[in-house]
């Protein structure tokens, strides 16, 4: 037996370590939890994405009652930018929750489910996402993309 283990790595900044674009980010994140849908949760998380043209998208998780019919404001946000600019690489995404009057101390990382969509939109554009996770506490970024979250990934190569 081999034993293999796995580290994940990030840098830990506060807000003001940041340069303006990825201020710029995570700022529109936070906003985007204002416009969520969380009803039943009442955890709400907003998420924004800077195109390789400089474009900043941002959306939000949408619950349902039927729970597995909700979105996570990740994947909202990215199916939105790659059915408005299907040409346009996303460089960096930012997240942010809300909840109980406040934004998380600690930040909240993705789900599974978004984890996998950030690996296929990785593979589609050839590049990594640099990824954002927004805390009070500080701010994670991690620069090697979402195989740093998702380190034994399923995709297109098993399918040939």
């Amino acid at each position: 037996m081999k034993e293999v283990i796995h580290t994940c790595h990030y840098n830990l900044y506060t807000y003001d370590e940041l340069c303006e674009k990825d201020q710029l980010l995570v700022d529109t994140a936070k906003k985007a939890t204002q416009g969520s849908y969380a009803p039943y949760s009442e955890f709400q998380v907003g998420a924004a994405v800077r195109l390789a043209n400089g474009i900043v998208i941002s959306g939000n998780n949408q619950e349902n009652a039927a729970y597995p019919s909700g979105l996570c404001a990740e994947r909202t946000t990215l199916f939105f930018a790659n059915a408005a600019h299907p040409n346009q690489p996303i460089e960096a995404i930012a997240v942010a929750a809300y909840t109980n009057g406040k934004f998380t101390n600690i930040p909240v990382p993705p789900c599974g489910a978004c984890r996998q969509v950030m690996l296929e939109v990785e593979q589609r554009y050839h590049q990594a996402i640099r990824i954002l996770l927004y805390g009070t506490d500080g701010i994670y970024v991690i620069d090697g993309g979402i195989r740093e979250l998702l380190p034994l990934t399923f995709d297109a190569s098993f399918l040939k």
